[in-house]
């Protein structure tokens, strides 16, 4: 039952070129940074991601991206990443965007061996119809668009069915974590942390502070341990803020 290995590296070992990763955080909250820096040392490529986001220039997911790991990503939100936008519309990374309610679902069905849902969110835009573009051509135009999804009425309102997502492996990060791999996270580090480690057919977690079991309180665990395949003690430090938003302390004072 003890799950823990040694190192981030040791850890991430095994991920193979082409494979798929459901990626824990939101912005630069909650990522397990320390797992994505062994992957990018580890040297996979040709990844498929799955994530709230991409991370930033240089940091999160961003690192991976930088070094043009990634091939695919599928998330709700482009964020601030100059690159990750540099690529998407050279022809360099393809991309599916996905309402970021029903990409936590979609993350949530997968888990939980719910092969597809319907729901009400994106009926009667693209998301639904089909033509998202995908993946540009070098010349702006689109090689790749979207399928349109199958739909379906339930009460006399029109639902789109999306299916749910499992992926080769998942990366996340926990405030606390015992050896049986249950965690604990801190606040709004539960973000999609959650979802992305029940979908990952091996769910690494690197966490802040490794416990013994028992130490955590049944009723305080937030994601059990039958989820979580590998564990890794990796501490506080090393954490950053995307946005600083301070006042200056004359500012504040007026």
């Amino acid at each position: 039952m003890d799950k823990t290995v040694t190192s981030c590296s040791e850890a991430v070992r095994d991920v193979p070129s082409g494979a798929s990763l459901a990626v824990g955080g939101f912005g630069l909250n909650g990522i397990p940074h320390h797992l994505i820096q062994a992957l990018l040392e580890q040297g996979a490529t040709d990844l498929a991601t799955v994530s709230n986001n991409c991370g930033v220039d240089g940091w999160g997911l961003g690192v991976l991206l930088d070094a043009k790991r990634i091939r695919r990503t599928t998330g709700s939100y482009v964020g601030e990443n100059k690159e990750f936008e540099r690529q998407y519309l050279t022809g360099e990374l393809e991309v599916e965007l996905v309402p970021q309610g029903t990409l936590a679902e979609r993350l949530r069905a997968g888990g939980c061996g719910i092969p597809a849902f319907y729901t009400p969110a994106g009926v009667g835009t693209q998301v639904a119809d089909g033509g998202l573009p995908w993946r540009y051509a070098p010349d702006g135009s689109v090689l790749v668009a979207s399928p349109p999804k199958p739909t379906g009425t339930f009460g006399g309102r029109e639902y789109v069915l999306e299916e749910g997502i499992v992926t080769d492996y998942a990366l996340v990060r926990a405030s606390v974590g015992d050896r049986h791999g249950n965690l604990v996270f801190h606040k709004a580090t539960r973000n999609f942390n959650l979802v992305c480690a029940m979908a990952g057919k091996i769910t690494i977690a690197e966490v802040e502070q490794l416990v013994e079991p028992g130490a955590i309180d049944p009723e305080d665990v937030h994601l059990p341990g039958i989820f979580v395949q590998r564990i890794v003690e990796v501490g506080a430090a090393g954490k950053r803020i995307e946005r600083v938003t301070t006042r200056s302390r004359a500012a504040a004072s007026n």
